[in-house]
């Protein structure tokens, strides 16, 4: 599936919870079936509700990675003259079990878990990570006195010490109603709880994962639930909120909104609600839109509020925001409801006053967030499968063959309707019919009157007539009236009815409705019995609570919950004859055999006559921009000509003429789309644009920069230039499994099919000749392997599987494959900083200095960025959210967000000194992107780096190792992967005792692992038989850095860390894995890829060309043997503008050459700058081939 689907939850009237996927047809009764409920309220991660015991339980959908807590004490000690370090301390001093701040007395027996629903994963054991580096035997950090700063080093005056004891708890109650502890006092009376609501995940940069749940008492008291989060979904306790009046109903959004009812009718707001304070700070009281008929029930979304009123009426509450939660005004809907629900993008739900049918608010966009119109939900139940399939055959039998089966088949229900009514019907294997079915029945007067609304709704068209409801094509029933403001009382029309012109009954023969024939077989009538079941067979359920907050509704999901499903084509399909596979195959290759054998005799009588046209000439022409290549730098209008020649071969050429004018004198460039390495579309919010790059180009840093009037212009170049320069390598289709892949900081995807001398040791191919072709779909991280196993991870975390297709994108045609091809989408953020200074009468103000920076900038100061002129990336991105205060920093911010400095630019951080006279705090805006390639979703789990193990060819049969890294810092490592499946089956949770952000698996299952704190870890024992490993080996991290990325190959082990310096691991072997030292290789390194054969590739930033100097490039590292696996020099590729590269999938071998004088001389044209530092003494300098950071950047460099 191109997209993960999302659940829908509703309560039945006999408290039975359901779940409707937005890839299903069906409603699913929940697993843990047991408890009644009276309402639910669900996200995307899990479902709290209300039993009819009147408490609080939670569900929560099982997952590969498993929920754990991590417990924490802290060992106190004070060094004695006479014994040293010992457990008694001074009366002033803390606890000997203390927590982190010494003042909460925690010994290691007074930890129990809170509820029976957590067991202890392990034992207590001490932590000896310390700020990324291992501690001595112990784990001991040393002190002058409590508190102060801690050391790992013991020193002389270090009087006290301490350690960190760590135990890890499990939840293990998935997928099934844990019921939360209640914190009852026992003085007062039981207040049991009347309504919950759950939300709050996407308040502003809150703790990921984090909860907002909050509850109305019977007594009409507000209470909210701490401390709920991703690692402790049941909370810790309830705290009561104050509220101007007793509170009915309750309803949280995603964001900050919170909206109650009182008893009087009337609606109070949460205002204050953010980060800081999840609780909010004050209620504002909103009257109701009629005084006669108060609030009875309110729901709320990000920017929307739904009510019902007590005479069932449904309001629209205008003008709602995070600046506004009150709105300004209420407007009328058509329709009567017993309730709404709002959920994620804004989506409404609600059921119907006189079917209880859950009903869809279709329409709903960010434009029109009051939507057009309901739409009945007509899903059946899951249980109902077997009966329907069953019933649907005896009707097709009944018309392919003779009138005896029908009157059998009446006879049959007649008897089976003389049952009483109240006899309760079991589930679907006991098939007899329910008693509303029956001819004649009224029994049970509820009951069959929702049969004949059911019945209806799948009634063949052919016994309708025109008087029992024939609609105008038009006719959008209740929800095609316009929408009533309340302000205008008078011009309201006459009371409607609530019904849907859809539902209308229709007064046709029972025995001819598919309702009235069930499943007569005798053969499994007796056989078994099922769990109780209170509704016939062919009645749809009865509603009373709806939830729509884990379910995500996007314009361009297909959803089948308004189609009734048909009952002909299954029945016919019961009746067809059985085709087997093998006779399917047969057939097709029959034909093939055929169609060739036709084609050769059709073109045997020609094969004389001579060839008529030797070569043909096409012409595409064109207006365009060019960005001029000398002084002064400008875009000038010009004429384009793309000229394709076709030889008697077959092979094509092209040649792109660019004419402009210089000096009055006509003029024209021209370019050999054979010599053209690659074409990329260029980050620029004002143009249009587009870079042509050559070998020569390259070098020069300098590509040729085209721009078109509209984005659908430069997209037909692109892909019509893109095309022909595959045409002239005769490059077509997918790309090989020994492809290279990387990505531009745009997010666009390339490819290049290695040379068999690119890694030659003598005269290997120059990496700026390597043509680059691109390939549909938005990505910021992927990752390949030899067996053709590519995996991607997008800016939103989602993780993605190449699905063996080519194109996508702006390609069509022949340029991309007619399979394969999926809908993808993208969320990033745009930043803009907001910069003031000090000044002594105002304090901080947006008046700066003249020669500062503007006062909404980018990141560089030197482009001014506000928030109303800030525009998307590009065209095909759209805004998602508004502007809000990003607190995630390097370097941490105060409360409102500041950062502080002494000036412009600077250090910044968190705590305001004297000497700040400067600040800045980052905005952040999300933008979305939807477009298609060759990719398939992963779902759920959302992943934030992945590792592919580079295997020999020779492994096929294998399972493909991959390791990844969550968003939340757990490694995973993904199961029974293999060429033919490369998504693979499951996740297996390898437990750690901190978050990681980076791994890496070598050709021979050594793991490499990056926790957050820049620390680095070995994974012991890994292997196909124990894909987990068995412990983990903390490594020493070169002197004073803190790393961010690893990348192992078949023995060469690369890091690189915060401040972009590459390292080497030195003294790796097989006996020995670790390896023992670190050795400096270059620095200005943004990432790093080590292939199957130890090759290194780098993205580099700030290399230097012949006219500019350049991010984000390409970098590949010559003279790699396996006497000199460091490499000798650096080769100079694409660039700049690349994020990320990946060489993990070219095994190929090369005949390498080793002479027998000496090492070789350092390969390639690299510059020879200065020489990085080294740890070995023995070993030769590396060559740094980077310039020097204080070098500027020219402002006419190429950012992809």
């Amino acid at each position: 599936m191109a997209t993960s689907s999302s659940l829908l939850w509703a309560v039945d009237i006999f408290g039975r919870v359901y779940t409707l996927s937005t890839a299903s047809q069906y409603w699913e009764l929940c697993k843990d079936g047991q408890l009644e409920f009276k309402r639910v309220s669900a996200v995307k991660e899990c479902c709290w509700g209300i039993a009819c015991d009147h408490q609080v339980y939670v569900y929560i959908h099982s997952s590969d990675v498993p929920i754990r807590f991590q417990e924490e004490t802290y060992e106190n000690q004070r060094w004695n003259p006479v014994i040293g370090f010992c457990e008694k301390l001074l009366p002033s001093d803390r606890w000997q079990w203390s927590d982190v701040s010494g003042l909460k007395h925690q010994p290691l027996e007074s930890f129990a878990p809170p509820s029976p629903h957590w067991d202890w994963e392990s034992d207590w054991y001490v932590d000896e990570n310390f700020g990324g580096d291992p501690t001595e035997k112990g784990g001991w950090t040393y002190a002058i006195d409590f508190p102060a700063t801690y050391t790992k080093d013991k020193r002389w005056n270090s009087c006290v010490r301490r350690r960190r004891w760590i135990r890890y708890r499990r939840y293990k109650s998935r997928d099934s109603w844990a019921k939360i502890p209640s914190q009852e006092d026992a003085k007062q009376l039981p207040d049991p709880f009347n309504d919950l609501s759950v939300g709050g995940w996407e308040i502003t940069d809150e703790p990921v994962g984090r909860l907002s749940v909050w509850a109305v008492s019977l007594q009409g008291k507000v209470w909210y639930r701490e401390d709920v989060c991703c690692h402790n979904p049941e909370g810790s306790s309830w705290s009561l909120i104050a509220t101007p009046g007793e509170a009915v109903q309750i309803s949280c959004g995603s964001y900050d909104l919170l909206w109650a009812t009182l008893w009087e009718g009337q609606a109070i707001v949460r205002e204050g609600i953010d980060r800081h304070n999840p609780q909010g700070i004050s209620w504002t009281i909103v009257e109701p839109p009629n005084p006669e008929n108060g609030i009875l029930h309110i729901s709320v979304g990000v920017n929307v509020v739904w009510a019902v009123t007590k005479d069932r009426k449904v309001w629209f509450r205008r003008g709602v925001n995070s600046h506004n939660p009150g709105g300004t005004s209420w407007i009328e809907m058509v329709g009567e409801m017993m309730m709404v629900n709002v959920g994620l993008n804004d989506q409404v739900w609600g059921i119907s006053c006189e079917d209880r049918t859950v009903y869809f608010r279709q329409g709903v966009t960010p434009s029109e967030l009051s939507g057009k119109t309901w739409k009945p939900i007509v899903c059946s139940r899951d249980s109902d499968r077997s009966q329907t399939g069953s019933s649907t055959s005896l009707l097709s039998a009944g018309c392919f063959f003779t009138d005896d089966v029908k009157e059998q088949t009446n006879s049959v229900c007649q008897n089976d309707g003389d049952l009483p009514s109240d006899t309760e019907m079991p589930l679907a294997p006991a098939n007899v019919c329910p008693p509303a079915a029956a001819a004649g029945d009224d029994g049970n007067s509820r009951t069959t009157h929702t049969t004949e609304s059911s019945a209806d709704l799948v009634v063949d068209p052919a016994f309708s007539t025109d008087e029992e409801g024939a609609v105008p094509a038009g006719d959008k029933g209740p929800a095609g009236l316009p929408e009533k403001p309340s302000s205008d009382s008078d011009s309201r029309p006459a009371e409607l009815q609530w019904t849907n012109i859809d539902l209308k009954e229709a007064h046709n023969p029972r025995a001819l409705s598919s309702s009235a024939f069930v499943e007569t077989s005798s053969l499994n009538a007796f056989g078994s019995v099922g769990v109780e079941d209170r509704y016939g067979a062919d009645e749809h359920p009865l509603w009373a609570w709806v939830s729509g907050g884990g379910c995500f509704v996007d314009s361009h999901i297909s959803l089948k919950w308004f189609m009734v499903p048909s009952v002909l084509p299954s029945s016919g399909q019961s009746l067809s004859l059985s085709i087997t596979p093998a006779q399917t195959a047969a057939w097709r290759k029959q034909i093939f055999q055929q169609l060739t054998e036709r084609t050769r005799r059709e073109l045997e009588n020609f094969r004389h006559y001579e060839e008529a046209v030797e070569q043909s000439v096409w012409v595409k022409t064109g207006t365009l921009q060019w960005w001029r290549s000398w002084k002064p730098y400008k875009w000038i209008e010009v004429r384009v000509a793309l000229e394709q020649f076709t030889g008697t071969d077959g092979a094509r050429d092209s040649i792109l003429f660019v004419y402009y004018m210089h000096y009055e004198e006509k003029k024209y460039i021209h370019v050999f789309l054979n010599e053209v390495t690659i074409l990329v579309e260029i980050l620029n919010e004002a143009k249009h644009s587009f870079a042509l790059y050559t070998p020569e180009k390259t070098k020069q840093r300098w590509p040729i920069r085209l721009a078109a009037t509209t984005e659908q212009d430069m997209h037909d170049w692109l892909a019509l230039l893109s095309t022909s320069c595959c045409e002239s390598r005769r490059i077509r289709g997918r790309p090989t499994h020994q492809a290279i892949w990387s990505l531009t900081c745009k997010g666009d995807i390339f490819v290049s099919e290695p040379s068999p001398n690119l890694e030659a040791a003598t005269n290997p191919m120059p990496c700026d000749q390597m043509f680059w072709r691109q390939i549909g779909g938005h990505l910021k991280l992927v990752e390949c392997n030899s067996h053709g196993v590519v995996w991607g991870v997008g800016y939103d975390h989602t993780a993605w599987v190449y699905s063996g297709g080519y194109g996508g994108g702006f390609f069509s045609g022949l340029a991309s494959s007619a399979v394969g091809i999926y809908a993808q989408s993208d969320v990033k953020c745009v930043y803009i900083y907001e910069n003031q200074r000090w000044n002594p009468v105002t304090g901080y103000s947006s008046r700066g200095l003249p020669t500062d920076r503007y006062m909404w900038s980018d990141a560089s100061g030197l482009q001014e960025c506000t928030k109303t002129h800030t525009k998307p990336p590009s065209p095909q991105w759209s805004w998602v959210s508004d502007w809000y205060i990003d607190f995630s920093v390097s370097g941490g911010t105060d409360r409102e967000g500041w950062q502080y400095a002494a000036d412009f630019p600077a250090s910044y951080h968190g705590n305001k000194t004297m000497k700040d006279f400067v600040r800045r705090r980052r905005w952040a805006r999300k933008c979305k992107i939807v477009t298609n390639g060759p990719w398939l979703e992963v779902p759920p789990i959302a992943l934030r780096d992945v590792s592919i193990i580079p295997g020999s060819p020779a492994a096929e049969d294998d399972f493909v190792a991959l390791w990844a890294i969550s968003d939340k810092g757990d490694v995973l490592c993904r199961l029974n992967i293999t060429p033919q499946s490369p998504a693979g089956t499951s996740w297996l949770h390898v437990g750690t005792d901190q978050p990681f952000i980076s791994v890496s698996i070598g050709a021979f299952y050594q793991v490499w692992a990056v926790a957050r704190d820049g620390s680095i870890f070995y994974r012991g024992s890994v292997s196909p038989q124990k894909p987990e490993g068995d412990c983990w080996y903390h490594i020493p991290s070169p002197p004073k850095q803190k790393l961010k990325q690893v990348s192992v190959g078949r023995t060469a082990v690369f890091v690189v860390d915060k401040n972009g310096n590459l390292w080497y691991r030195q003294g790796i072997t097989p006996s020995y894995p670790q390896g023992s030292s670190w050795e400096h290789i270059s620095n200005n390194v943004r990432k790093v890829s080590v292939g199957p054969l130890d090759q290194v590739w780098v993205i580099a930033d700030k290399v230097q060309g012949s006219h500019s100097l350049s991010c984000g490039t390409v970098c590949h590292r010559t003279g790699v043997q396996p006497m000199e696996p460091k490499g000798l020099s650096w080769d100079y590729g694409i660039g700049g503008g690349w994020e990320h590269v990946t060489v993990r999938g070219n095994a190929t071998e090369t005949v390498r050459s080793i002479s027998q004088e000496g090492p070789a001389e350092p390969l390639g044209r690299p510059q020879e700058l200065e020489g990085g530092d080294s740890e070995g003494g023995g070993s030769p300098p590396q060559t740094n081939v980077f310039v020097n950071e204080a070098q500027g950047l020219d402002r006419n460099a190429i950012q992809c």
